[in-house]
């Protein structure tokens, strides 16, 4: 039984307690509408059983809750119209029920008013506490409006209301990427060249287990201060994963003799010994880390055996001693199996190498010791026990040493308070941004493991895994999770979109034209699908018919605007519009990672015949290309200069 047919049943017990069949004639004639009513119902008819209430409403037009039943039953049968009718009707005489502001709320939310629903859908869940649909409707209108921290709030709240509720953990789990994605956008125009901006991008480059690449850039951020913790060891991991043990070894110890709290430099070190066939010493290793801070290992143990092959793992997990002839303790020995199932996938997050975890040790700080020497120890979870958790009482630096202690012991959830409560308390500080982005981001994961878990066989699990594929750069495998999905779901528009995208990065441009073209057949506004097949459209060189399909997308989330406009300024250069191409590229300049586009702005401008404007183009270029390269990211796909007029070229040669 759906939502809608379910508080249908209650209403028409509210309906029916205020008439008995001892009244007169007229009372008996309405008592058999609703009987009538209940009946086409019942029957799954609900068309006739809309038209029964509408007569009844005819009769009885002060009765709030007859409208409610019509909207109702019009809702079921998809006449979303008269359905807002009905329960605006029904909202007008009694604004306190919550049928009417729910479903006010979600058909203004479906059909993209979000800010319209948001007031219904409050009022509803004032109205009734322990309905989860409530919360799940709010949270997904505040997605779409784009309040993703309101968004989190609520959909959290109906993950506990109904924790098997798959389609609030989907929605949670969205909503904290959305949330994680503005930050980082934050994060790259407040802290561009920062130590935590940096750290972001190179652990980025390490899940795309571009491990040489993301090594490089931690090097460049090894004297920064402040920086995050643990970056010598991030760049041992990356460097172990390149194949240059040797490098590793001494950066694990480096980052021991500098700073003893980082249990990562011991878990690089046990990595190298299993490596080398010393099981003993790196089982001493463990345990040693394991003393220390249950939490801390447990979060982070897939990272040791990511990309082992199985038989060095199951060696460490099953059977082995210290060098003393001690076992492996029983509870550290299940952590290391745990560790091996989610160490499957050979790219893991350098900063949390499996699911985050709480410390089993005590929960009682020694009393002669503070907070800030549990986090010297390497004892982070005392030190979050430490430091309490009232953060209104809480200092800023007390704040940004809870996150980090909280990330590193894996409570994720306080380390996302602490990071909130360190904004608030110092606005634009780029700590609480990284601890942040940080947190949410294995918040997200934690959410849709639970949908994944709870809803397995689902077009969107598809679409999700499929959407991780397209991120991980593995095209083969994200179109065969969209095509699993349309197959559930035959024109699902996220499954759509997604193929069209994983067609596209995948250089199969006429299967992401044909996909994008059929999808936009049912959605022709959807900004995302005519940016698909815009791009697919001039990957054909068919510049004029991309235009109007590109003008559409600009209606599609901020952060895309500016390649958006790059994109367009490429249309107007190859179709002969040279100062429309001017101002769109420069409305663009801002995502310009490697120079491109200021080498297609000095070719515009040099059309022109303004020479100084175009030298100060290729300065720029060579400006980013000098930053990229500073921030250790390869040179790819460098502009042929040649290709400018030799004035120009030779003052721009790098």
């Amino acid at each position: 039984m759906n939502n809608g047919v379910r508080w249908l049943f209650l209403l028409l017990m509210l309906v029916k307690s205020e008439f008995g069949f001892g009244q007169q004639r007229q009372a008996r004639d309405f008592d058999s509408i609703i009987v009538a009513a209940q009946r086409a119902q019942a029957a799954g008819d609900y068309a006739l059983s809309a038209s029964e209430y509408a007569e009844a409403a005819s009769i009885r037009p002060e009765l709030p809750e007859l409208w409610a039943n019509l909207g109702l039953m019009q809702q079921e049968t998809g006449n979303i119209p008269s359905a807002i009718e009905s329960f605006q009707k029904a909202n007008h005489l009694n604004a306190s029920l919550y049928v009417p502001n729910l479903f006010l709320g979600i058909d203004f939310a479906h059909d993209g008013k979000p800010l319209q629903a948001i007031p219904y859908l409050i009022k509803s869940e004032k109205t009734n506490k322990t309905d989860p649909q409530a919360p799940l409707a709010l949270g997904r209108a505040y997605i779409s409006a784009r309040k993703y921290s309101a968004a989190v709030e609520e959909l959290d709240r109906a993950t506990a209301l109904d924790p098997k509720l798959g389609s609030a953990w989907l929605a949670l789990g969205i909503a904290r990427l959305d949330q994680v994605e503005v930050d980082a956008r934050t994060m790259s125009e407040e802290g561009k060249q920062s130590p935590f901006s940096g750290t972001l991008y190179a652990d980025s480059l390490f899940k795309q287990a571009r491990f040489g690449e993301a090594a490089s850039l931690y090097k460049t951020l090894l004297n920064s201060q402040p920086q995050p913790p643990c970056i010598l060891s991030k760049m041992g991991f990356a460097l172990l994963r390149d194949h240059d043990q040797t490098s590793a070894v001494s950066a694990f110890a480096a980052e021991r003799a500098a700073h003893p709290e980082c249990g990562m430099a011991l878990i690089g070190q046990a990595r190298v010994a299993i490596e080398t066939g010393d099981t003993g010493r790196a089982v001493a290793l463990l345990k040693e880390l394991w003393a220390r801070d249950q939490g801390f290992f447990e979060a982070n143990a897939a990272l040791l055996l990511a990309g082992l092959p199985n038989d060095q793992s199951a060696a460490v997990a099953n059977g082995a001693t210290a060098p003393d002839g001690t076992p492996i303790p029983s509870d550290l020995r299940s952590a290391l199996l745990s560790a091996s199932d989610q160490s499957s996938e050979d790219t893991a997050d350098p900063n949390v190498g499996g699911k985050p975890g709480r410390s089993a040790v005590s929960t009682v700080p020694e009393a002669n010791r503070t907070a800030e020497e549990f986090y010297e120890k390497g004892q982070f979870r005392q030190c979050e026990v430490r430091l309490g958790s009232n953060l209104a009482l809480l200092s800023a630096d007390k704040l940004q040493l809870l996150a980090a202690c909280a990330f590193q012991a894996g409570d994720d959830q306080v380390t996302y308070n602490a990071a909130t409560a360190l904004e608030s308390s110092r606005p634009h500080a780029l700590e609480a941004l990284y601890w942040s982005i940080q947190s949410d981001e294995h918040l997200a994961i934690k959410s849709l493991t639970r949908f994944q878990q709870l809803d397995p066989d689902s077009a969107a699990n598809h679409v999700l895994v499929g959407d991780i594929y397209n991120q991980l750069e593995k095209y083969d495998d994200a179109q065969s999770e969209y095509l699993k999905a349309l197959e559930i779901a035959p024109g699902d528009p996220a499954a759509s979109l997604g193929l069209a995208t994983a067609y596209l990065n995948g250089n199969n441009i006429a299967g992401a034209l044909e996909i994008a073209q059929s999808a936009l057949v049912r959605s022709p506004d959807d900004p995302e699908l005519n940016l698909v097949a815009a791009q697919a459209l001039m990957g054909q060189h068919q510049y004029a018919d991309a235009e109007p399909l590109l003008i559409k997308s600009l209606h599609g989330k901020p952060q895309m605007l500016p390649r958006i406009h790059v994109l367009i300024g490429k249309v107007y250069a190859e179709t002969g519009r040279t100062e429309d191409a001017i101002e769109q590229l420069k409305l663009g300049a801002s995502s310009d990672e490697d120079g491109t586009v200021q080498y297609l702005l000095a070719r515009m401008y040099r059309k022109l015949g303004d020479t100084q404007d175009a030298n100060k183009a290729i300065e720029q270029m060579k400006v980013i290309k000098e930053q990229r390269e500073a921030r250790g990211v390869k040179r790819v796909e460098d502009p042929d200069l040649s290709q400018l007029e030799p004035s120009t070229a030779s003052a721009s040669t790098p």
